[in-house]
């Protein structure tokens, strides 16, 4: 279904308020604003590439497949992509400091108004059961948003998992997509399962696998202060 107007404004909201949060931060630092940029542009690409990965091969062949082709996106990918073009932005301009708690911060609000686009605009729907009536995955996933961010922020407050906590989210939001997929309709290509959640598991491996790597560099970090 292509995006409409409420999915558009909602989503248009969602990067003001992230460009505001993050403009706060970038005072006196110009890098910072790069790397902001570099994380849209990734997170565009990466939803793109997604939704094309995950069902978009399946229009191939439909009247409106260049419409389905241009609106279709996955906010999977989104996560994915925008991390990759934060590293490599990163990496382009020298930036060595870790910004993945201040995107941990944003992400539970953009994904928060992007689910409720969905469902003003009736996309991204869930299951239906025998009664006809459909699965809330848009409510539960913006629910889910809301409790990630409650969560994300006192853990911010309290200095708990400091730099780790854009990877704590990878790996909540990847476990909670993959087992949510199983309502949501979408289509299924293999063994009832669907393309987006081969993309969940990924996330969340990456989420852990970052988690491993941050806390092992922070308890060297932590034993060679300690070394007299």
């Amino acid at each position: 279904m292509p995006a409409g107007p409420a999915y558009a404004w909602t989503m248009s909201a969602g990067i003001l308020i992230g460009a505001l949060f993050w403009c706060r931060r970038a005072k006196g630092n110009p890098d910072l604003l790069i790397i902001y940029i570099g994380a849209l542009c990734g997170a565009f690409i990466g939803a793109k590439l997604a939704y094309l990965a995950a069902e978009g091969w399946m229009d191939i062949g439909k009247p409106n497949l260049w419409l389905r082709w241009a609106t279709g996106k996955s906010v999977l990918g989104g996560l994915l992509g925008g991390y990759a073009g934060v590293e490599w932005t990163k990496h382009l301009v020298g930036h060595r400091q870790s910004t993945g708690d201040a995107f941990a911060l944003i992400m539970p609000v953009g994904l928060f108004l992007g689910r409720l686009g969905c469902l003003m605009h009736g996309c991204c729907q869930g299951r239906p059961d025998a009664a006809g009536l459909r699965w809330p995955a848009p409510q539960v996933e913006a629910g889910f948003q809301v409790v990630m961010l409650v969560v994300i922020l006192m853990l911010y407050r309290r200095g708990l998992l400091r730099d780790r906590l854009f990877f704590l989210y990878l790996l909540s939001y990847g476990l909670f997509r993959f087992a949510h997929e199983f309502m949501r309709d979408t289509p299924k290509i293999w063994l009832g399962l669907s393309g987006y959640q081969g993309i969940s598991l990924a996330m969340a491996l990456l989420g852990f696998f970052m988690l491993l790597r941050r806390a092992h560099f922070s308890l060297a970090v932590d034993g060679a202060n300690r070394q007299p």
